[in-house]
């Protein structure tokens, strides 16, 4: 969090007072709004988002305490500065137990006592979230860059290209072949303050997504008993990175595409517009421009997320890289398990180069850790794979792959103790698809 997106909007009813504060903060690198009404204070807050109010105490009509406990049945986590000339014992308690976060008197003895006091409340916010980020898996799973991008260095090459700048990007790939990292390494490398915030658009039924998305206030539907951000608001200054993008409905598309012109949008209940600096990446495993000709998918929209595209090809198109890659998965996993990295032979290395991977490297993945698991001695065995001159053509072939499709299905349902919502993000389809098929395979 920079200074320069640090908002705090002022509440004084002694306007040259207050143009005295917004000065003060505002050459100090600030974003300030003054008001010296509640009422339109109140107006402004929803489009203004600030992360600091500063109020004065004694007001007519509403005073700062009344002001600050409106506000805080919306959020309770805002911080709250409180102004006073009556700079008693009791007022600063009564302030103090409401939620303020600090208080100070006027007319002011050195414009330092305004601004230690906001660079106090600024710093607490700025380690709270850089402390956030770091507990966060953001990048604690990002492999070394040699690693995840043997094979394709060209797309290193547009990732650190892209990166630095606002271009929307999104990430076209088949399921488990990485996406969600590349996205989580174009945001590492952008620079920015705010956090990666991820969300499944297919994991989250229709009817939750768009409050995922934009949040709600309160009352805004049944159920909705206290105002909650959305993924959007979340992002702050971050990155937003929305996969299987495709199955968005077409409403919430539309809404979507407003985003992406205006940049702008609204919780659900509400008329007060928002404004976002979040960074838009998205994902799919399908052709948006065949889904436009069916109609599927909103032709300006795809324009405008298909600004800077990157394909990630399958893990069957790196064979060479394989090795590499496995021996890297091996002793990640290892470690993760607390066992000795075991080594993998060349009879058993050459299965994992011959097979073709049709869940890429995430089924690699599980795979592996399968067999670190059950492994002896100090050779990996990897269970027997499939390779293309053991399929058949035809029917066979397709009755083989729904075998195996049917075993990965059940294996990710016993590991995420039949949680369908998570099996399907392991194993990197759509909830809906994953229904699909546990009735189609009659998977009980």
């Amino acid at each position: 969090m920079q200074r320069e997106n640090f908002r705090i909007l002022i509440l004084d009813d002694e306007k040259s007072f207050l143009l005295l504060m917004t000065k003060i903060l505002e050459d100090s690198g600030y974003v300030v709004k003054g008001f010296t009404d509640a009422e339109e204070a109140l107006k402004a807050v929803d489009q203004f988002s600030p992360n600091l109010i500063i109020t004065d105490l004694k007001m007519p009509k509403m005073d700062g305490i009344m002001f600050m406990d409106e506000l805080k049945k919306k959020n309770e986590d805002m911080d709250f500065l409180m102004v006073t000339a009556f700079a008693t014992v009791e007022t600063a308690v009564e302030a103090m137990k409401k939620g303020a976060a600090d208080y100070i008197t006027k007319p002011l003895k050195d414009p330092d006592q305004l601004r230690i006091a906001v660079s106090k409340i600024y710093e607490r916010q700025r380690l709270t979230a850089e402390n956030r980020m770091l507990k966060s898996e953001m990048f604690s799973d990002i492999p070394p860059i040699e690693i995840v991008f043997s094979g394709i260095e060209g797309i290193l090459k547009d990732i650190q290209d892209v990166a630095p700048t606002d271009a929307t990007v999104i990430l076209y790939g088949e399921t488990g072949t990485g996406k969600t990292l590349i996205a989580k390494i174009i945001h590492n490398k952008s620079g920015r303050s705010g956090p990666f915030v991820d969300i499944n658009c297919a994991a989250i039924p229709e009817t939750l997504l768009e409050s995922e998305l934009f949040g709600y206030e309160k009352g805004a539907f049944t159920g909705a008993l206290s105002q909650k951000k959305g993924r959007f608001e979340l992002a702050g200054d971050g990155t937003i990175f929305l996969d299987e993008v495709s199955e968005m409905s077409p409403a919430l598309q539309a809404k979507f595409l407003k985003i992406l012109q205006d940049r702008t949008f609204e919780r659900l209940g509400s008329l007060n517009t928002i404004k976002t600096n979040a960074r838009v990446i998205a994902a799919t495993n399908k052709n948006l421009k065949s889904l436009v000709e069916e109609k599927k998918f909103r032709e300006d929209l795809y324009y405008r997320l298909n600004v800077f595209p990157i394909n990630i090809p399958p893990l069957r198109d790196r064979k060479e890289h394989i090795p590499d890659i496995a021996n890297y998965i091996v002793k990640v996993i290892s470690l993760r398990l607390g066992k000795e990295p075991k080594q993998i032979s060349a009879d058993e290395m050459d299965k994992l180069t011959v097979y073709t991977w049709p869940g890429n490297i995430r089924e690699l993945e599980n795979v592996i850790e399968r067999s670190v698991i059950i492994s002896k001695g100090t050779e990996l065995i990897l269970p027997d794979l499939e390779t293309p001159n053991e399929m058949s053509s035809g029917h066979g072939a397709a009755a083989d792959l729904k075998s195996i499709e049917k075993t990965a299905i059940e294996n990710a349902l016993i590991k995420t103790g039949g949680s369908r919502k998570n099996a399907a993000e392991m194993l990197g389809i759509s909830l809906r698809s994953l229904q699909y098929r546990i009735k189609d395979y009659g998977i009980s």
